[in-house]
């Protein structure tokens, strides 16, 4: 398992914008493009996805380009990659992974869907509770805020 291309860059520059945002400014899609190494075809596909979402907005003229539509705190990086990729595990996962039968062979008893909807839980305790503000910190302080979330040990090991 891993993320998404769009999932990283989406949360990169969402990031990229909270600070410009704090500063009180906009980042056009070339100044987006530009600082986090990607086309401004690319920057321009994320952002759209990241309004339709309802997490920037976008104006026109001088002071124009990009901003957080509401403030850094109440955006949570768990919606965010909904937004931009959906989950690890869904529900209907194995009705998608059935091989070549009609219907997976352990469709009634399967040890894997549990480990699978475990990881999910666990993704979820981390994601659901970290907001883009959260984000602004440094890594160590970062590493520091995972650690305090209560889960598996697992996850304080970072």
């Amino acid at each position: 398992m891993k993320l998404s291309a769009n999932e990283e860059y989406g949360v990169r520059c969402l990031v990229r914008l909270a600070y410009a945002t704090e500063a009180g400014s906009g980042l056009t899609i070339p100044e987006i493009s530009q600082a986090e190494g990607v086309s401004p075809a690319y920057a321009a596909k994320i952002l759209r996805v990241l309004r339709k979402g309802g997490f920037v907005k976008a104006a026109r003229g001088k002071d124009g380009g990009y901003k957080l539509a509401r403030p850094a705190g109440t955006i949570v990086i768990g919606h965010v990659l909904d937004a931009l990729g959906g989950r690890l595990f869904e529900s209907d996962f194995c009705d998608s992974h059935t091989g070549q039968a009609s219907i997976c062979t352990r469709s009634v008893d399967c040890s894997v869907r549990s480990l699978w909807r475990a990881v999910q839980v666990a993704v979820d305790q981390v994601v659901g509770k970290a907001t883009l503000r959260d984000l602004l910190q440094n890594e160590r302080e970062m590493n520091s805020w995972v650690r305090t979330i209560p889960g598996p040990s697992a996850l304080r090991v970072m």
